[in-house]
């Protein structure tokens, strides 16, 4: 077991274990324990009461938060030669057709964080489904990745619509925003995930769905959050 450091043993002092924390007063918490000389991350965790390895369990959703993630993200458009001019123009930082999808295959090197397409270019992914689908790459209509406006879908994720999905453990982990953010900005945020959340209950799922949530930022202890 890591040895506590002295600054996190007074720092989980302030965090009462046995409180569920409002979303406001989590976020206050979150920002005097986590305070580093960079600009870390705010955190959310929740534990879902779903059976992971079932496939009509698996929770997979996109969210616009308001406020964006503080995150500049890196965007690849499988585009036709007459969406690239849009993709572009949208923002999207590496686009292509063919020349992409042979770039990708033969050194199997994703360079971005999220990849959008149009359905008529999905045939195409297929040659490179495997090496996109290992690293969560791969786009899907349940995240919004994958439309025929792709200037659309461009701009919404550079704006601040994220994508998430349960790991192996039943947990969704998801950055809201930066300690740099104000209280009401990384609020606003996380109940904007929270809602997302609930609506994207799998209809296999008859108990309880979200059965804890956590905050913390990127070096700071985990805050437990209400979820009403």
């Amino acid at each position: 077991m890591a040895k506590l450091s002295k600054r996190f043993k007074e720092i989980i002092t302030k965090v009462d274990k046995t409180k569920v924390y409002s979303p406001a007063e989590a976020i206050k918490l979150v920002k005097e324990t986590g305070k580093v000389k960079f600009d870390a991350s705010v955190e959310v965790h929740a534990n879902l009461g779903i059976d992971p390895k079932k496939g009509d369990q698996i929770v997979r959703n996109s969210v616009a938060l308001p406020h964006g993630t503080g995150k500049s993200i890196k965007v690849a458009a499988f585009v036709s030669d007459d969406k690239a001019k849009d993709a572009k123009e949208a923002g999207a930082d590496l686009v292509g057709a063919d020349d992409l999808i042979e770039s990708i295959k033969k050194t199997n090197k994703t360079d971005f964080d999220i990849a959008v397409t149009t359905p008529d270019m999905m045939p195409k992914l297929a040659a490179i489904a495997k090496i996109l689908g290992q690293k969560g790459l791969m786009p899907n209509p349940k995240t919004g990745t994958i439309g025929p406006d792709v200037k659309k879908i461009i701009a919404e994720l550079k704006k601040g619509k994220v994508t998430y999905k349960n790991d192996d453990t039943a947990n969704v982990h998801l950055s809201i925003g930066k300690l740099s953010f104000t209280d009401e900005a990384l609020v606003e945020n996380f109940k904007a995930f929270l809602d997302s959340l609930k609506k994207s209950k799998p209809t296999a799922i008859k108990g309880t769905f979200i059965k804890s949530l956590y905050l913390s930022s990127s070096m700071g202890p985990s805050i437990k959050v209400s979820i009403n």
